[in-house]
């Protein structure tokens, strides 16, 4: 498999697809990995029980001076890593030398948000839509009212799956959400959500027991959820995929681009870190700089 040059190299291989069934595009990263480590050593090269961190420093350095992006970087290292671990337990080396090398951080990808007219879209074509098959009449209001109250709220998918009709407080416009390691919070609904979930109830006479019905009567699962989002992403003009989760990742980053103040949003998301919503004012600077570039006369 590896085509490499040596017995040590092999039994790796070997070892990562027999013992640890690893696919075969990590057989192939790793393999292409050690190849290149190798070939970049070049005359210098004695044996894998003679290289040092010394050695894997200079090529971190050189990796880097190439402008690899840190992914692949760190993928390199992991085939390193992986082969030196292998190589201290199966044979006999004292230590790994790519133990002690310090990796670039991973990037975070920031999350993909959606614009105030893109969600507007998809929240009026509920509405617009025709009735389909043997779909009863009320299906558009609970349509209208689900990316309604995913907008207003920014549940998770399974959040607001799990919702039943006493969750919602329509004096107090608020909705009881029970998250993750069930942790119960109190989230505002807003007026637009609020008049959707109604028109809904009223027409499909849901007045207890889950708040959203599939055609059966029974509760959506999240995979119902998930298709009513994706009927509707097909209607519409957004060029990109949208999951559940960017609704939420753009109900926090409109927050923020209004004002809210951070642990605000920490709450409303029912985070348990601050440090996991931070990746959004990250977006929000990003906003800002785009914002600014393109209307600045002299920014560019």
């Amino acid at each position: 498999m590896s085509s490499l040059i040596d017995a040590e190299v092999d039994a790796f291989i070997e070892f990562m697809t027999t013992e640890k069934n690893s696919s075969p595009k990590t057989l192939e990263n790793y393999t292409l990995a050690i190849r290149l480590f190798r070939e970049w050593l070049g005359d210098k090269f004695s044996s894998w029980r003679n290289l040092t961190p010394d050695h894997f420093r200079a090529y971190l350095f050189q990796l880097q001076k190439d402008e690899l992006d840190r992914s692949t970087i760190r993928l390199r290292f992991a085939a390193y890593r992986s082969f030196f671990k292998f190589l201290v337990h199966r044979r006999g080396y004292p230590k790994s030398p790519v133990a002690e090398v310090e990796l670039p951080k991973a990037d975070k990808a920031l999350p993909v948000v959606l614009t105030l007219s893109q969600i507007e879209q998809l929240l009026e074509l509920p509405m617009k839509s025709e009735l389909q098959g043997q779909a009863p009449s009320w299906m558009r209001e609970r349509d209208a009212a689900i990316l309604e109250l995913f907008y207003s709220t920014g549940l998770r998918l399974a959040e607001l799956a799990s919702l039943d009709v006493h969750d919602i407080d329509t004096i107090n416009e608020t909705v009881r959400v029970m998250g993750k390691g069930s942790k119960e919070r109190l989230v505002p609904i807003g007026s637009h959500a609020m008049i959707a979930m109604q028109k809904y109830r009223s027409a499909a006479e849901v007045f207890e027991g889950p708040l959203f019905l599939s055609k059966l009567r029974k509760r959506l699962s999240t995979r119902s959820l998930n298709s009513v989002l994706k009927k509707y992403l097909a209607l519409s003009t957004i060029p990109f995929n949208v999951t559940p989760h960017k609704f939420r990742h753009s109900f926090a980053t409109h927050l923020l681009d209004h004002g809210a103040d951070l642990r605000s949003v920490q709450a409303l998301l029912g985070h348990a870190s601050l440090s996991t919503t931070q990746i959004y004012t990250h977006v929000t600077k990003e906003r800002l700089r785009d914002a600014y570039n393109n209307a600045h006369p002299r920014a560019k």
